[in-house]
C-alpha cells in the first residue's frame, strides 16, 4: 500500500503497512442440504465434499456490506467483486498458519432476508457473504484426535469464534455529515492528513463534525482462523452494519471538504482560534509587562549597587592619589635634604682635611725647628715636603738631625761607647729612607768635616734639603 508523506509524519507508517483486517463471527454446524436452497450451490459443495465422514462442516457470516462498528466501510460494489476470494483458503487454529485444521469450501451471497443473490443484476444495497468450511476430524495422532473432538464439542456450545482476514491494497475516506449525507474523498497526498483521524489508526473517527470511515478498496479475503476469544469484542460482526453505498455518496475533493462543505465549521474554528490568539496575546502582553517591571526593579537595584561601588572606589582612588602626591613631595624634600646634607658633609670633610693638613704642617714645622731650622726655613721646608707622607718626612727629619749632630762633632774622635739610643735612631732613619732615591741618600751621607760653625751647618742643611727635595719621589 502506498504511504504518503503526511501519514509518515503522523507516525502511521507501521499501522498502515499492516493492511489486513480480522473479523469474528460465531460458527455453527450445518448440514448442507438444510441450509443451502440453491441446487447449483448444493451440487457444487457435495461434488467436492459429499458424505465425508472425516469432515466437520461449519458455516458463518464472512462479512456484511455497509459501515461497521470499527468504522470500516464495505461498499456493495467492492464487496461483490471479492465474493469468491474466500474459496479454497486455509482454516487454521488461532491464526497460526502452521496449525491448519481445515479449509474453506465455498462462499455465496445472501440478502438481508436470507435469499441467495446469484448474479450482478440481483445485487442489492445490503448483503452478506456466507462461507462454508470443513474441519479435519480424522488424525492418526491420538492427541490431535482428542483436541479436535474437544474443539468440536466447544463449538457446538458456542465457545469458539471464526475470525476472517481481509486484505486490501488501498483505501479512501468515507464521510457522514450531521444530516446523514454521505461523501467520498480520494486518499492522496493532499488528503492524507485525514488518516490520523481514523479509528483504525488511533483517531476518534471524527473530523470537523464529520464521521470519518475507511472505505476499503480491491478487497481479498485470505482465510479463516478458529479463535477462542476476539481481542476486541467490538470486532464481532454479528449486528447489522449501517447502510453505506458509494454510488449514493457525493464525491468530494480536499478543497471542497475544507472550503465548501466545512466552511461554516472552519469559520467557527477560525473565530475560536482568533479568540484564543487574542487571549494569548493579552496574557503574553501582561506577562511581558510583569517580567519587564520585575527586571527593571532588579536592574535598578544592580545599578544602584554598582554606582555605590564605583563611588567607593573613586573615593579610595582619590585618597590614594593624595597620599601618593604627599609621598612624592616628601620624597622630593628628602632628596633635597640629602643633597644639602651631602654638600654640607663634603664641606666639613674639606674643612677637616684642611685642619688636618694644617695640623700636620704645624707638626712638621715644629719638628724642623726642633733640629735647628728657623721659622722661615721650617715653613719653606714643610711646603716643599707637602707631597710626601709622614713616615718619609719623619725619616728625613731623623737623618737631618743625625747629620747636623755629626757635623757639630766632626773634629772629635768618634766615641766607641756611642749611646745605644743614637745608634738605634740612626738605624731607624736609614730604614725609613729605603724608599728615598739612592742619590738623595748619598748626598745626605756626604759630610764636610771642616764645617763646624752653626751658621754654616744650617746653610749646609738647607742646601742638602734642596737636593733631597729634588730626589724624593712624590706621593
Amino acid at each position: 500500500m502506498k504511504i504518503y508523506a503526511q501519514e509518515i509524519e503522523d507516525g502511521l507508517h507501521d499501522l498502515i503497512k499492516n493492511n489486513s483486517i480480522a473479523y469474528c463471527s460465531q460458527p455453527k454446524f450445518v448440514e448442507a442440504e438444510k441450509t443451502i436452497t440453491s441446487s447449483d450451490v448444493i451440487d457444487k459443495i457435495y461434488a467436492q465434499n459429499k458424505d465425508q465422514i472425516d469432515l466437520y462442516y461449519l458455516e458463518s457470516v464472512l462479512v456484511s456490506t455497509g459501515w461497521n462498528k470499527n468504522d470500516d466501510v464495505f461498499d456493495p460494489q467492492e464487496t461483490w467483486a471479492a465474493k469468491d476470494t474466500p474459496e479454497d483458503k486455509q482454516f487454521n487454529f488461532m491464526h497460526n498458519e502452521n496449525d491448519i485444521i481445515g479449509h474453506i469450501t465455498g462462499s455465496w451471497v445472501v440478502n438481508r432476508d436470507g435469499g441467495r443473490i446469484s448474479s450482478d443484476s440481483e445485487v442489492q444495497k445490503d448483503f452478506d457473504i456466507i462461507t462454508q468450511a470443513v474441519l479435519y476430524t480424522s488424525w492418526s495422532d491420538q492427541q490431535n484426535r482428542d483436541r479436535m473432538n474437544k474443539i468440536i464439542a466447544e463449538i457446538e456450545q458456542g465457545q469458539w469464534y471464526v475470525s476472517m482476514e481481509c486484505l486490501f491494497p488501498s483505501f479512501d475516506y468515507a464521510l457522514i455529515g450531521e444530516n446523514k449525507e454521505t461523501k467520498i474523498i480520494e486518499r492522496n497526498e493532499a488528503s492524507a492528513f485525514l488518516t490520523k483521524h481514523l479509528r483504525a489508526y488511533g483517531g476518534e473517527g471524527i473530523y470537523e463534525n464529520y464521521k470519518v470511515g475507511r472505505l476499503l478498496r480491491n478487497l481479498a479475503f485470505s482465510g479463516k482462523g478458529l479463535v477462542s476469544k476476539p481481542a476486541n469484542p467490538r470486532s464481532i460482526i454479528l449486528d447489522r452494519n449501517m447502510h453505506f453505498d458509494e454510488s449514493e455518496s457525493k464525491i468530494l475533493t480536499v478543497s471542497s471538504i475544507k472550503e465548501k462543505s466545512m466552511s461554516d465549521n472552519l469559520e467557527k474554528r477560525v473565530a475560536e482560534l482568533q479568540a484564543e490568539l487574542d487571549q494569548a496575546k493579552s496574557e503574553n502582553k501582561q506577562l511581558t509587562e510583569k517580567v519587564i517591571a520585575e527586571k527593571a526593579v532588579e536592574y535598578q537595584s544592580k545599578i544602584e549597587d554598582l554606582e555605590s561601588v564605583i563611588a567607593e572606589k573613586t573615593e579610595s582612588f582619590k585618597e590614594l592619589s593624595e597620599a601618593n602626591k604627599s609621598l612624592t613631595e616628601a620624597n622630593t624634600t628628602l632628596q633635597e635634604t640629602c643633597e644639602a646634607m651631602k654638600d654640607d658633609m663634603e664641606k666639613k670633610d674639606e674643612e677637616v682635611k684642611k685642619m688636618k693638613k694644617k695640623e700636620a704642617q704645624m707638626k712638621r714645622k715644629a719638628q724642623l725647628q726642633d733640629i735647628g731650622l728657623n721659622e722661615e726655613e721650617a715653613a719653606a721646608t714643610v711646603d716643599s715636603f707637602d707631597s710626601i707622607d709622614d713616615s718619609a718626612f719623619d725619616a728625613i727629619v731623623d737623618v737631618m738631625r743625625n747629620k747636623i749632630v755629626s757635623r757639630e762633632t766632626v773634629t772629635e774622635p768618634v766615641a766607641e761607647a756611642e749611646s745605644s739610643e743614637e745608634v738605634d735612631s740612626a738605624e731607624a732613619g736609614e730604614e725609613a729612607l729605603e724608599n728615598v732615591e739612592p742619590e738623595a741618600v748619598a748626598s745626605i751621607t756626604e759630610v764636610q768635616p771642616e764645617i763646624d760653625e752653626s751658621e754654616s751647618l744650617r746653610s749646609a742643611a738647607s742646601e742638602w734639603i734642596g737636593s733631597v727635595l729634588q730626589s724624593v719621589p712624590k706621593k
